[in-house]
Parts: C-alpha cells; structure tokens; sequence
C-alpha cells in the first residue's frame, strides 16, 4: 500500500490555496522509470514554473519563488537534504516529494530539511493535487505555529526585560515594584511604546551610564594617581597617600576589568585596547618607590591616559542615549578636575594652565546646578560641593608648605567623594534611566 509522510489531509482542499494559479517548480532526478510529472502537474491545473536536475534546487526556487516545491529522487542523498535545508533557511516553500527510498533515516531527514509531504512509492497523477494541497495546509500550518512561538518567545523576553527594569527602577528610586511599573507604564504611554521597548530603553541607559561613569572614573583616577604620588615624594602624610595610591591602582585594574566585559569588543574594543596599553605602562611606573624624579614622566603617561578615557566617554556619549546620560559625563567630569586642579596645584603649575582648570570646576557646577534634572539628594550634594570647592580653592596657594599640602588633600579628597555621589545619584536617578 502507498505511504505517505505527513499531514492526513481533511477538508476543501481549495481551503490552502490562493485564488490565483497555483505555481510549482519540479525538481527531478535523471530517471529513465520517473513518472510524466511536468505533464500530469499541468494537466491537474497548475502553473509549471520549470523543469530542473536537483542540483539547481536552491538557486532556482530563490530566483523564481513558486509557491510549491515538488520532486522526484527516487534515492536522495545528503546533498539534497542539505539543498532543502539551505532552501528553507532563505525562502520558506511547501515541499512534496516523490522517493522510492522507504528508509527511516531518510525519512527522518526529510523532516528536518522542511519536506512537508513525503510520499513513498506512491505516485498517481489524481492523487496530486490533494497532496500539493496538503504540503501548502502543512507550511501554513508550521507557519503559523512558528509565529505563535515567536510571539511567546517575545513575550517572555520582553517579561524578563520588564523585571529586569523594574528592579533597576525600584534601586534608583527606593519605589516598591508596583510603582516601579507605573513608571514604565506611563513612560510607555507617553512615547507611545510598548512597555518592553521602554524597558529595554531602560536597561540600556543604565548600561551605558555606569560605563560612562566607569570610564570618567579613569579619567580621574589618572590626576589622582599623580596627585597622591605628588604628596607621597613630598613626605606629605606619605602612608596615608601611599595607601590611597595603591586603591586607586586597584581601581583602575577593576573599572578596566568591567568595562571588558560590559561594552561590545566590536564597537569599543579598539578604545579599550588602548586605554589598556597606557594604563600597564604608567602602573609599572607605580609599582617602584615614588621618586621625585619621575614625577614629570608619570603626569605625562597620566595625561595620555586620561585623554584615552577621555575618548571612551566620548564614544559612549555618541551611543543613542546622548540625551540621558550627558549629565553623567558632565558629573563625572567634576571628579577628574577636581584631582586636576590639587594635582596641578602641587607641581607648581601656575597661570593660564591651573586657571583654566579652575574655571572647568566653576563651569560645570553652574551647569548641574541649571540642569532641568535634580532631586532633594542632588541638591544637597551640589551645595556641599560648592562648600569644599570653596575650600579647595583656598587651599590651592598654600600648597608650597606641608600644613597647607595637608589642607589640599584633604580638601580634594572631600570634593571627590562629593562628586562620586553627585555622579552615582545622576546615573541611577528615575530621569536618566527612563530619559
């Protein structure tokens, strides 16, 4: 008795096919014992696109899109399941074919290549169309549960990115998770946007934020390495600002560790690579005893890191979320100058150089302070920090004498912990994940 692999078909069987002529490309294997296919497929009304040798059976049904695929291989190989698979991947058809090959194994290939109709050893020129239409009600079929998987798929995503990002939310804003949705749900509302895609928005601008805010930490921690080698060769509180020093290299090794891993190797790694290669060279200097006469060479390879940090800001900022995170860079900028200006400060520089650094500070606390974003926290922050700004600067004449050293550092090092806390509340702050 003939057997045939697939759907038993039931119903209209006009249900599957379109009003227009049905088209069909025969795929057939030289048989001298083949059936008159290409005759029996246009005498059962459909349209024969063309003829061809199973060789061709990709390129063919790419270029003329049928709407069924139909062959004859008495014995298939692995090179036309392999062609059908590739088929399948590109273009997605209905499949029937004709074997003589009643093996399981093959079988089994046909269905994983997308064959939808496996008929063995039992052609007949009536049963055609009855078996054309139920590879199409087949395809459709798969079809439409692949669509019902993606949908799931998707919605089971875009549940995880929802939890992901009302945990972010709940962290940033000490809310409970019902308000944290809230949040999403009127963000969502008001961008006209799915609740996903305003979660997904989140999560990217958290991600970029703390890699904004590592990387400007980098910028900092070069003046600051330079600021506490400074002090260490002056014999200024030397343990106390070696043991700094050797946090701050710790830190550097643990933001570069986290941006590795946190930032595409693609889009970034070119940065990365190079803000590496100027750490290792300026850490080996750091590794040694702090010598006077190194000091002006560390700054250099400090300066160089910093303007490669720099650059990774930049790029970062560029990323599409420009418009949320810029405070974060604006923040974190205040930590680098600050350690800029006390750096300075005790290497002498003088004139043009340490007033242009001075007047950085001054500009981009009046900027936070004019930013549309702010809180009670932030606002407190900013006032502490125009308070030890104050006290920085005052400090910044004395810095030629060890009591007024002491007084810059720790002026500096309060202005720092001030401006660490200014950024963390700028980058987990509602504003700038939700934008």
């Amino acid at each position: 008795m003939p057997v045939v692999r697939g759907l038993h078909y039931a119903g209209d069987p006009f249900a599957c096919c379109c009003a227009a002529v049905t088209t069909v490309l025969l795929i057939q294997s030289p048989d001298p014992a083949a059936p008159a296919l290409a005759a029996d497929l246009r005498a059962a009304g459909f349209t024969l696109q063309d003829s061809m040798e199973p060789v061709h059976l990709v390129r063919e049904a790419v270029r003329g899109s049928p709407d069924v695929l139909v062959c004859w291989v008495a014995r298939p190989d692995a090179a036309f399941f392999t062609a059908l698979r590739t088929l399948q991947a590109q273009q997605a058809l209905p499949v029937l074919v004709f074997t003589q090959d009643a093996g399981v194994e093959a079988m089994t290939q046909a269905l994983e290549a997308g064959v939808h109709a496996w008929v063995v050893q039992g052609y007949a020129p009536q049963r055609l169309r009855p078996l054309v239409h139920l590879a199409q009600a087949r395809a459709a079929h798969e079809a439409r549960l692949r669509g019902t998987l993606a949908d799931l798929s998707e919605r089971f995503e875009e549940r995880k990115l929802v939890d992901q990002a009302k945990g972010l939310l709940m962290r940033a804003s000490r809310v409970s998770e019902e308000e944290a949705f809230g949040l999403l749900r009127t963000a969502s509302m008001h961008g006209n946007q799915r609740v996903g895609q305003v979660s997904r928005q989140v999560i990217d601008a958290a991600r970029t934020a703390e890699a904004i805010n590592r990387a400007g930490q980098q910028r900092m921690l070069s003046q600051r390495l330079v600021k506490l080698y400074a002090l260490a060769c002056s014999q200024t509180d030397a343990p106390a600002a070696l043991a700094l020093l050797r946090q701050s290299v710790q830190r550097v090794d643990e933001n570069l560790k986290a941006l590795d891993k946190g930032l595409s190797d693609a889009t970034y790694g070119d940065l990365l690579r190079a803000t590496r290669a100027g750490w290792e060279g300026l850490r080996t200097t750091l590794e040694q005893a702090p010598v006077l006469q190194q000091l002006a060479a560390l700054d250099s390879q400090a300066e160089a890191m910093r303007l490669q940090a720099d650059a990774l800001v930049l790029a970062l900022e560029g990323s599409g979320q420009a418009t949320t995170v810029h405070v974060v860079n604006v923040a974190g900028r205040q930590r680098m100058l600050s350690q800029r200006v006390a750096k300075q400060a005790l290497l002498g520089v003088t004139g043009a150089l340490l007033q242009e650094s001075i007047v950085a500070v001054e500009e981009g606390l009046a900027s936070l302070a004019a930013a549309p974003l702010s809180t009670g926290e932030i606002r407190e922050l900013l006032a502490a920090a125009q308070q030890a700004w104050a006290a920085l600067r005052t400090a910044l004449p004395r810095a030629g004498d060890t009591a007024g050293r002491r007084k810059l550092a720790a002026a500096s090092e309060e202005l720092l912990a001030l401006f660490e806390r200014l950024t963390a509340a700028y980058q987990h702050s509602v504003q700038v994940l939700l934008g």
